[in-house]
């Protein structure tokens, strides 16, 4: 099985291969913030990468269902999760 740091860094790779900023967000002043923090177009895009098994603990879904009122934040498992996602926030929103 593979890393949460492999899998985030797979994730990096292929949002940057689509024209994403992306960033690891390491140390911020808020707990519970997703990993990963993806912007294009003015639009962001924040995600929490887990291993196959993983699961959230109750304050990172605090902090997902909080971020969900401003921008979009998910769970992800693997490239195709994130995939999966982007097309169809590129297909609704052509903004992105």
């Amino acid at each position: 099985m593979k890393s949460e740091q492999t899998i985030q860094h797979e994730i990096i790779n292929f949002l940057r291969s689509r024209d994403y900023f992306v960033t690891k967000l390491i140390a911020t002043t808020t707990n519970g913030i997703p990993d990963l923090l993806a912007v294009k177009n003015g639009q962001a895009l924040f995600f929490e990468v887990k291993r196959e098994n993983g699961e959230l603990s109750k304050l990172q879904k605090y902090r997902i269902d909080e971020i969900n009122e401003y921008a979009v934040a998910v769970v992800v498992r693997s490239v195709t999760d994130v995939e999966e996602i982007i097309n169809r926030i590129e297909f609704f929103n052509p903004y992105f």
